[in-house]
């Protein structure tokens, strides 16, 4: 497709002439004067103007700035019988491509007209790239890490930080945000790339097993132990040890670790002698440290020994702009995992994900998106494929919040809350309703489970066995 090209001089005989000399290989328009040149510029798509300086009385200099101020793509030619350096300067000061003195050279004049549009295609071939490259590091920087909102590129800018230093690093946020993905992205982007990375999850192990889980144990240690066990810190020499729920640690053996830290050597239970350690211990927890060492229940020394970086995970509801390239990414995983083409959402359903609170945050939305796509048909999922107890608890929450129901009908004004809830709950059993009101105390006080029991006006004790009869 041949490139539009403007030829704007007052001589009409020159703009004919030009027009002759480029038909060829261009689609030319002329115009001999200002106004008739932005009548075609707003016209016409144009790639190259070639523009005289003295225009009558008008200033091809002004026809200039006005040009480059419209589209700043345009590339221009300036040409004059009375040209001198000083003036030359100046266009090329103000956005020309070139400067030609007239009679002009038609052989020089298509060589510049050629690089010109070259130069044009390059920078918007350039432009083209860096927006695509921006997006994708935008998308996701590091591994499984999915997010573009500005919490997550703070995160992304952090980890790039320490990724390469030894410093401590602790990881907070709720549960299911994605704090191992965190510390793996570290790992596996850093110094320590080719060696191991160790998980183990504080609160996952009794308290009698976690010591010999961390140190290992020496041959004869007791009954049945026929031979010497490596720990996880052992296993991960060299390599980067990460620490899930460090707040669940036990006191005793919170002493144990910041000696580990403090002098790089470890003992094996029943060992006698000390073994050298390099090892990067990269923490995460869902509780409040400081809170816990004023309490009591977490060594000063060693909070300071940990807590050099903190990157803080926002849960899912504080970057919802995120869920759309969160389903997307983890609707393609589970397509493959199934081995059956990636699920959609209908607009009503990711409508719905966006609008969903999420208390167990990222987490959450992988289970709820593998429960939708087992259970949905042709590949699209709908509202009515979610978990019955997710569509539930919004309920609850729009009813307690006097806001908009699931259908999209909104909550009388005169209906109190109570009134509210009994109208959008209605069909569901009890212990359903129970467990989701409990959920939805839980979510609105993390980081106490008294809170929780006081605002539904039960004992602690009941509270706790509520909790492990409905598992939560």
């Amino acid at each position: 497709m041949k490139k539009n090209i403007l030829i704007v001089d007052d001589e009409k005989s020159i703009c004919t002439f030009l027009a002759l000399a480029l038909e060829d290989e261009y689609e030319v328009y002329t115009a001999d004067s200002p106004e008739q040149a932005y009548e075609l510029l707003e016209k016409e798509k144009v790639s190259l103007v070639i523009l005289d300086l003295m225009l009558g009385e008008a200033s091809g200099m002004d026809v200039l700035r006005e040009i480059k101020a419209k589209d700043a793509d345009i590339a221009v030619i300036m040409m004059t019988a009375y040209g001198d350096i000083k003036t030359s300067v100046e266009a090329i000061k103000q956005g020309a491509f070139h400067y030609l003195s007239k009679p002009v050279d038609i052989d020089e004049l298509q060589h510049y007209i050629r690089q010109a549009l070259e130069m044009q295609h390059l920078s918007r071939r350039v432009e083209s790239l860096s927006a695509a490259l921006e997006e994708l590091e935008q998308r996701t920087y590091y591994g499984d890490i999915v997010g573009k909102s500005e919490p997550m590129q703070k995160i992304y800018q952090l980890i790039e930080k320490v990724k390469d230093i030894d410093t401590s690093v602790i990881i907070t946020g709720e549960s299911g945000t994605g704090k191992e993905l965190v510390a793996r992205a570290i790992h596996h982007d850093g110094a320590r790339r080719n060696e191991n990375f160790v998980s183990i999850n504080c609160a996952a192990i009794p308290e009698g097993l976690l010591e010999e889980e961390f140190f290992g144990h020496a041959k004869g240690t007791f009954t049945g132990a026929i031979a010497d066990k490596k720990g996880k810190l052992e296993l991960a020499d060299h390599g980067t040890l990460f620490l899930d729920e460090i707040g669940d640690m036990p006191l005793a053996l919170q002493g144990k670790l910041l000696r580990v830290l403090q002098e790089k050597e470890m003992m094996p239970v029943g060992g006698v002698e000390y073994k050298k350690i390099d090892v990067r211990v990269i923490c995460a927890t869902n509780r409040n440290l400081m809170a816990m060492v004023q309490e009591g229940t977490f060594r000063q020394d060693l909070y300071y020994r940990l807590h050099v970086v903190n990157i803080h995970v926002p849960p899912l509801k504080e970057r919802k702009q995120d869920i759309p390239d969160l389903c997307e990414t983890i609707l393609a995983r589970l397509g493959k995992e199934m081995k059956r083409p990636a699920a959609t959402l209908t607009p009503e359903a990711e409508r719905f994900l966006l609008e969903y609170n999420y208390p167990g945050n990222v987490r959450e939305l992988i289970n709820i998106l593998e429960y939708a796509c087992i259970v949905c048909t042709d590949g699209k999922i709908d509202i009515k494929d979610f978990p019955g107890e997710m569509l539930g608890n919004q309920r609850i929450n729009a009813a307690m919040a006097g806001g908009m129901p699931i259908e999209g009908s909104i909550v009388p004004e005169e209906l109190t809350p109570a009134e509210a809830v009994n109208r959008y709950l209605s069909g569901m059993a009890i212990k359903d309703v129970e467990r989701l009101l409990i959920e939805n105390a839980l979510m609105k006080n993390p980081q106490s489970k008294r809170a929780a029991a006081k605002e539904l006006g039960i004992s602690d004790r009941s509270l706790f066995y509520k909790i492990q009869e409905y598992g939560l």
